[in-house]
């Protein structure tokens, strides 16, 4: 089956089972490796991409779902690494071992695109689907505010 999706802005013709997670359309198929395979049951977040620029796991989303539809990877999110939150990690040296920080950022740009200035308890609730192995929740929620241009302890 023909599968055309908007991947980052570019119309794709894939030929692939219409069962096939998208996040394997992506990665193996597309070759945008930014998005990651974490649990396979989309638990942890690390596939995190936007389609219609709603959040959905990619790892348990069968590319037909995304058939005649936009999807954005963590590559086409800023590709130049200018979107405010990706400014924000850097600045704010988020990531540990990195793993999970694109499907981070993806979660943390649809809910900046939602509600701009979250409050704290609508950052760690929008963001408690996203599992961080190193721990770096901190300086998760830190970056987010950064990039919503909230003061750190605003509430």
């Amino acid at each position: 089956m023909s599968v055309r999706i908007r991947v980052n802005g570019v119309e794709k013709t894939l030929d692939v089972d219409p069962e096939m997670p998208l996040l394997w359309a992506l990665r193996d198929v597309l070759g945008l490796t930014g998005t990651k395979y974490g649990c396979g049951q989309a638990l942890c977040g690390a596939c995190t991409v936007h389609l219609d620029g709603q959040v959905v796991r990619a790892c348990v989303t069968p590319v037909r779902r995304a058939d005649g539809h936009a999807v954005t990877t963590i590559e086409g999110l800023a590709p130049d690494g200018s979107h405010p939150l990706q400014r924000a990690w850097v600045e704010l040296g988020v990531p540990q071992c990195g793993f999970c920080q694109a499907g981070q950022i993806m979660t943390a740009a649809a809910l900046l695109k939602a509600k701009p200035k979250p409050s704290d308890d609508e950052i760690e609730q929008s963001m408690a689907g996203n599992l961080c192995r190193c721990g770096a929740y901190p300086r998760i929620c830190a970056a987010i505010r950064k990039a919503a241009g909230m003061p750190e302890g605003e509430r």
